[in-house]
């Protein structure tokens, strides 16, 4: 690739084709860039990068750009059987996405951390206990910081990069030095079409790797565990079953090898997803050569992550819980065994693919007493309850109703909380600022009832 002599597309605005188009007008290259979507965000986002020498596609442009350019940039967002990636295919021209282009210039140390649930925080905790073990260490990828971003700075030595089944969709050239795969469960299908391509997404992580990088993997996930077949690299594992080479939980407590890293309950985020996060981290920490000690207190330290089993505050003695971050049903099974309450549940949105009966299986055997159905999948997600036999809901068609109605369904010393199983593009543009309006609407509810209260 040598881009001051080649000719680019962006497809796609978002954070991540923003930061694509940006560090290819710096290389050089000419740059071509569309979005779909309008408002003002774009807008300003167009008139950023025309700014800089890109020039802004008009929609009738768009089937010349296979002819015109060398290469198609796709935004995450846009799935890889896009018509525009397919022509690019079949013109036999690249389609590849910004974190294949940070991996083909990125020149430090990286960690790659995939999986179905449970990347945002285990990237989150690794980067704290780097840094606190002595290394300069920055999240990017899904995390929300593009790793492109990073190509040019200097001011980090290993770069934890959050890879999600979309942009490993695009990307080909990532070897990092340690590549974790922390789970493999039923998600995105309305993307991937089924578990076949969705796991081979997930194992292209460790495609590149040699014998001289390892690859930290869950013994207890059946299909993780395959993952080992075939890969060159060392494989370090982790457990909460079984003792295994790696890092494991034994009697309540972490270890790596015979080292005993911390106690279970001496982490400050509960839930054995957690233990298993955190066993991740330590398998990395330590093929890394961080010191135990430092290790132990820096996971010690770690408050966790906004939009994850977040508390928000208490009205009437109920306790309101954001868990937005739970985009599918292994997600808010997890959030669910973290209740120690009778619990309310808010479920719903736009539906990603799968069957909601496990979901509802689940439920049975939890502390939750009464779950509110919304969004544009509250039907699909009834059919899963009744296939069930679960009969303790409420059904409404939008988020907001079902917050006030979770309000007035839930009882003092109970829990209503958030973890919608579902993706939430049918009323927001992303988790986050679903997870905003579900902490907005508490303090907005509690404010008028307080107001009536002292009136």
């Amino acid at each position: 690739m040598f881009p001051r002599q080649q000719s680019f597309f962006v497809l796609g605005l978002s954070k991540s084709g923003m930061a694509a188009a940006e560090f290819l007008l710096k290389l050089g290259a000419k740059t071509y860039v569309y979005d779909d979507v309008s408002g003002e965000k774009i807008a300003r986002a167009i008139d950023a990068l025309t700014a800089l020498g890109a020039i802004c596609v008009q929609a009738n442009e768009i089937a010349e750009m296979t002819q015109r350019c060398d290469a198609l940039v796709l935004s995450p967002g846009i799935p890889i059987d896009h018509p525009i990636a397919v022509s690019f295919k079949r013109a036999k021209k690249a389609v590849l996405g910004e974190t294949e282009l940070a991996a083909r210039y990125m020149k430090g140390l990286a960690v790659g951390v995939t999986g179905t649930n449970g990347k945002t925080t285990t990237v989150s905790m690794l980067t704290d206990v780097l840094n606190a073990g002595g290394f300069s260490a920055v999240a990017c990828g899904n995390i929300g910081t593009p790793m492109v971003t990073l190509v040019d700075r200097n001011d980090y030595d290993v770069a934890v990069a959050e890879i999600s089944s979309f942009q490993m969709e695009t990307l080909n050239s990532f070897c990092p030095h340690a590549a974790v795969v922390l789970n493999v469960t039923e998600d995105h299908l309305n993307r991937h079409y089924n578990m076949e391509n969705y796991v081979f997404l997930k194992r292209k992580l460790l495609k590149n790797l040699s014998e001289t990088e390892y690859a930290v993997l869950n013994y207890d996930d059946k299909t993780v565990r395959t993952f080992a077949d075939g890969c060159k690299a060392q494989a370090v594992w982790f457990s909460v079953k079984e003792k295994v080479n790696g890092a494991y939980l034994f009697d309540g407590t972490l270890y790596f090898g015979e080292e005993k890293i911390l106690r279970a309950d001496e982490l400050p985020v509960g839930g054995i997803h957690n233990v298993q996060n955190a066993l991740a981290v330590i398998a990395v920490a330590k093929t890394l050569g961080v010191e135990t000690q430092t290790l132990s207190t820096a996971l010690k330290s770690f408050k966790g992550v906004k939009h994850r089993i977040e508390r928000v505050g208490e009205w009437q003695g109920i306790t309101f819980v954001n868990d937005s971050k739970a985009t599918n049903v292994d997600a808010t099974v997890k959030a669910v065994e973290c209740m120690q309450a009778e619990t309310v549940l808010l479920v719903g949105g736009k539906d990603k693919g799968y069957d909601y009966k496990p979901l509802f299986d689940a439920l049975k055997n939890s502390k939750v007493v009464h779950t509110i159905l919304y969004g544009e999948n509250r039907c699909k997600i009834l059919d899963g309850a009744r296939a069930s036999g679960y009969d303790s809901l409420s059904m409404c068609r939008d988020f907001d109703t079902a917050v006030k109605l979770s309000a007035l369904t839930a009882r003092r010393g109970q829990t209503v909380l958030l973890s919608p199983a579902s993706a939430s593009f049918d009323e927001f543009t992303g988790y986050e600022e679903r997870g905003e309006r579900f902490v907005g609407l508490f303090e907005e509810y509690v404010g008028k009832r307080k107001e009536t209260e002292t009136e």
